[in-house]
């Protein structure tokens, strides 16, 4: 097995596709609808590579980064968002994010970038 990762998005369609493409490529995944699950499964798994989407109702993208970095500091995380807000992209890599993708975003740059920063 490649790794673990943990998808976080409250929209079931991108999840279910993300799921798809990185079980196909050998990851174990997870997946996350909202930020309560998502530190649940972090607690629980400890995942190689979290994709956080930024805009979830309830516990926003930054809210849950900034609580699964205070459970385990050195956990990686991709944030995507459909929105152009540079100042969450900013505060979210102020926070320790490795590096933010736009929706909708090109699947092969996501996998390269799954590829570049997960640990196996």
């Amino acid at each position: 097995m490649k790794g673990k990762i943990l998808i976080v998005d409250d929209q079931f369609g991108i999840r279910i596709l993300l799921n798809e493409v990185f079980q196909k490529e050998g990851y174990k995944t997870f997946q996350a609808a909202n930020g309560v699950q998502a530190l649940e499964i972090v607690t629980q798994e400890v995942p190689d590579l979290v994709l956080l989407d930024m805009k979830i109702p309830g516990m926003d993208g930054i809210e849950i980064l900034k609580r699964m970095k205070k459970l385990y500091k050195d956990i990686r995380v991709i944030i995507m968002t459909a929105y152009g807000e540079l100042d969450m992209i900013q505060e979210a890599k102020d926070l320790g994010a490795l590096t933010h993708f736009a929706k909708p975003f090109d699947i092969d740059d996501l996998r390269a970038a799954v590829k570049e920063y997960i640990v196996s």
